[in-house]
Protein backbone atom coordinates (compact mmCIF):
# COMPACT_ATOMS: atom_id res chain seq x y z
CA UNK A 1 0.00 0.00 0.00
CA UNK A 2 1.36 3.14 -1.00
CA UNK A 3 0.04 6.89 0.70
CA UNK A 4 0.97 10.13 -1.17
CA UNK A 5 0.23 13.31 -0.15
CA UNK A 6 -1.79 15.60 -2.79
CA UNK A 7 -2.37 19.24 -2.94
CA UNK A 8 -5.10 19.95 -5.59
CA UNK A 9 -4.14 21.79 -7.83
CA UNK A 10 -7.49 23.16 -10.14
CA UNK A 11 -8.30 27.19 -11.32
CA UNK A 12 -12.09 26.18 -12.18
CA UNK A 13 -13.26 24.13 -9.53
CA UNK A 14 -13.21 20.10 -9.30
CA UNK A 15 -16.43 19.05 -11.10
CA UNK A 16 -18.09 17.18 -13.85
CA UNK A 17 -14.96 17.02 -16.60
CA UNK A 18 -12.31 17.15 -14.05
CA UNK A 19 -13.87 14.13 -12.21
CA UNK A 20 -14.33 11.64 -14.95
CA UNK A 21 -10.87 12.49 -16.35
CA UNK A 22 -9.96 11.40 -12.66
CA UNK A 23 -12.04 8.36 -13.02
CA UNK A 24 -10.91 7.83 -16.11
CA UNK A 25 -7.21 7.75 -15.03
CA UNK A 26 -7.43 5.43 -12.03
CA UNK A 27 -9.45 2.73 -14.49
CA UNK A 28 -6.61 2.19 -16.52
CA UNK A 29 -4.61 0.46 -12.80
CA UNK A 30 -5.29 -2.79 -11.56
CA UNK A 31 -4.54 -1.73 -8.24
CA UNK A 32 -7.12 -0.14 -5.98
CA UNK A 33 -7.30 3.75 -6.01
CA UNK A 34 -8.98 5.72 -3.31
CA UNK A 35 -9.15 8.97 -2.53
CA UNK A 36 -8.33 9.80 1.44
CA UNK A 37 -9.85 13.02 3.22
CA UNK A 38 -9.72 13.17 6.88
CA UNK A 39 -11.70 10.00 7.69
CA UNK A 40 -13.93 9.35 4.20
CA UNK A 41 -11.73 6.79 2.02
CA UNK A 42 -13.22 6.88 -1.66
CA UNK A 43 -12.47 4.96 -4.66
CA UNK A 44 -11.45 7.08 -7.03
CA UNK A 45 -13.11 4.69 -10.28
CA UNK A 46 -16.68 5.45 -8.60
CA UNK A 47 -17.95 8.55 -10.32
CA UNK A 48 -20.86 8.95 -8.11
CA UNK A 49 -17.83 8.82 -4.99
CA UNK A 50 -16.12 11.28 -6.96
CA UNK A 51 -19.31 13.72 -7.36
CA UNK A 52 -19.73 13.48 -3.45
CA UNK A 53 -16.09 15.51 -2.50
CA UNK A 54 -16.48 18.74 -3.97
CA UNK A 55 -12.81 19.21 -4.03
CA UNK A 56 -10.97 22.59 -3.78
CA UNK A 57 -7.74 24.12 -5.26
CA UNK A 58 -5.04 23.85 -2.57
CA UNK A 59 -7.29 21.08 -0.73
CA UNK A 60 -4.77 18.67 0.50
CA UNK A 61 -5.65 14.82 -0.25
CA UNK A 62 -3.76 11.32 0.19
CA UNK A 63 -4.17 9.35 -2.74
CA UNK A 64 -3.83 5.43 -1.59
CA UNK A 65 -2.59 2.75 -4.02
CA UNK A 66 -2.73 -0.91 -3.08
CA UNK A 67 -2.04 -4.01 -5.46
CA UNK A 68 0.24 -5.31 -8.49
CA UNK A 69 0.66 -1.57 -9.89
CA UNK A 70 0.23 0.20 -6.91
CA UNK A 71 3.67 2.46 -7.64
CA UNK A 72 2.28 3.47 -11.57
CA UNK A 73 -0.96 4.14 -10.10
CA UNK A 74 0.32 6.21 -7.42
CA UNK A 75 2.46 8.24 -10.08
CA UNK A 76 -0.29 8.62 -12.03
CA UNK A 77 -2.91 10.21 -10.12
CA UNK A 78 -0.20 12.50 -8.73
CA UNK A 79 0.74 13.63 -12.00
CA UNK A 80 -2.97 14.16 -12.42
CA UNK A 81 -3.43 16.59 -9.75
CA UNK A 82 -0.40 18.58 -10.32
CA UNK A 83 -1.00 18.90 -14.27
CA UNK A 84 -4.68 18.11 -15.45
CA UNK A 85 -6.89 19.82 -12.97
CA UNK A 86 -8.18 22.74 -15.09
Amino acid sequence: MIKTPVVVKTEEGFDGRPIALLVQEASQYASKVYIQIGEKNINAKSIMGMMSLSLADGEKITVVTEGEDEKKAAEGIREFFATNVK
